[in-house]
């Protein structure tokens, strides 16, 4: 049995990563491509947000490092538009 890298692309043509973190005493949901078959795809992490208004994408999520592996440090300075704004669900 072969145990080296498994190169998705024939699995699969797009791969999307969901990730839990918390900011602002929340528990935040975030999105991100990182396999895309053809062309170019959005390289950034944002937050996601599923409601009962819809979906809603958030800026990019500059201010945060390590989000994808889980241990998410929050890193910059909150203003008003650093992540998405609260709403009923």
């Amino acid at each position: 049995m072969d145990s080296g890298p498994l190169n998705v692309s024939y699995i699969a043509d797009a791969v999307v990563l969901f990730r839990f973190f918390e900011a602002g005493g929340r528990i935040r949901k975030a999105i991100s491509v990182i396999k895309n078959r053809s062309g170019k795809h959005e390289e950034t992490i944002r937050e996601l947000r599923i409601d009962s208004r819809g979906l809603q994408v958030g800026e990019p999520l500059v201010d945060f490092q390590g989000v994808l592996t889980g241990t998410p440090e929050f890193v910059g300075k909150i203003t008003a538009h650093s992540l998405l704004d609260g709403r009923d669900a």
